[in-house]
């Protein structure tokens, strides 16, 4: 019985870790994600739907490792998350942090300084929904300190 059990952690390290082993979501974690440099941890992308003439949006699916999070930021034309697995954060300048579960929708009005990220003790995913495009921009802010994490 100890091997099996030796043998069975073994496979979940090997496999992403104890933590990975029970998160599922809907959609693929995608690849790393090309905007990390505006990220504390690791996240990944998975483009749902790109911006084109007729819905003026860009749908993503966005995995964090634990403790993984976004530098702050607003978008000027607002933002929709999307809550679809694990435990999450979310805080708007000057307010209290947000926890976010599996099935929580976040309606950030534009230009609302805010940043969002996984908890500290596992992953988290949402879609990201960016409306009002073309003309909604990111503007990308300093990083979240541990101090405002925590």
């Amino acid at each position: 019985m100890k091997k099996l059990s030796v043998l069975i952690l073994s496979f979940l390290l090997l496999a992403g870790g104890v933590m990975a082993a029970d998160f599922e979501q809907p959609f693929n974690r995608g690849e790393l994600n090309p905007y990390n440099k505006f990220f504390t941890g690791t996240t990944y992308l998975e483009r749902l739907c790109a911006n084109d003439d007729v819905w003026n949006s860009s749908i993503a699916n966005v995995t964090f490792e634990p403790k993984a999070r976004t530098n702050w930021h607003k978008h000027s034309g607002g933002q929709i998350l999307l809550v679809t697995a694990g435990e999450g954060r979310y805080q708007e300048r000057g307010k209290e942090v947000r926890i976010l579960k599996k099935g929580d929708v976040v309606k950030i009005p534009p230009d609302v300084e805010h940043w969002h990220g996984a908890g500290p003790d596992g992953m988290f995913a949402h879609i990201s929904i960016e409306p009002n495009l073309p003309n909604n921009q990111t503007t990308w802010l300093e990083p979240v300190t541990d101090k405002e994490y925590k």
